[in-house]
């Protein structure tokens, strides 16, 4: 078996498996889908078990359709000259609601995907599951200011996670002045 075909399996075992006991997990009113669209910088996350020791994570979301996404998720692993890694999972948009999504990393299964929180700019975001397992911090620029850090943490806390369990992404990128 490749290694990406057991790293992906090993992420969706990861993402399917507990159980939640927990309030539901409430979305965003309403997304523009076609805003939302574009790179976000992962600021800070509850890791999957694959997503441990990245740097430089950036989810990127293309429409393909209607209510499709193709996701491209591209990070280094183990430091930031690290081996560049590649997830592609597509994204299913709920017919009634356009911030709940099924990730879908292997036919016929889609995880649970919720934007719970959206910045009225579109500048930063959140994305949580049911289970309160795995959370990202996410934002248009690699880094957030430390006060809109704070706040984004105490949302996260507001919907029932251990931020104790968050680690911060490193991201460092050359800039062309």
């Amino acid at each position: 078996m490749s290694v990406n075909r057991t790293a992906t399996l090993t992420l969706i075992a990861a993402l399917l498996s507990g159980c939640s006991t927990n309030r539901p997990m409430p979305t965003v009113s309403s997304v523009d889908i076609d805003r939302f669209m574009g790179d976000w910088y992962v600021i800070a996350s509850i890791p999957t078990p694959f997503e441990k020791d990245i740097y430089n994570a950036v989810e990127n979301y293309e429409r393909v359709g209607p209510r499709r996404v193709q996701t491209t998720f591209t990070f280094r692993k183990g430091g930031f000259d690290g081996p560049l890694k590649e997830m592609q999972p597509v994204g299913f948009i709920d017919e009634h609601n356009a911030a709940l999504w099924g990730m879908q990393f292997i036919w016929p299964i889609k995880a649970d995907y919720r934007i719970v929180y959206l910045d009225t700019d579109y500048h930063a975001t959140i994305i949580g599951r049911e289970k309160r397992d795995y959370v990202w911090i996410m934002a248009r620029e690699p880094h957030l200011d430390e006060a809109t850090y704070a706040k984004l943490i105490d949302t996260v806390r507001s919907l029932g996670y251990d931020v104790s369990k968050i680690n911060k992404v490193p991201q460092r990128w050359e800039t062309n002045s």
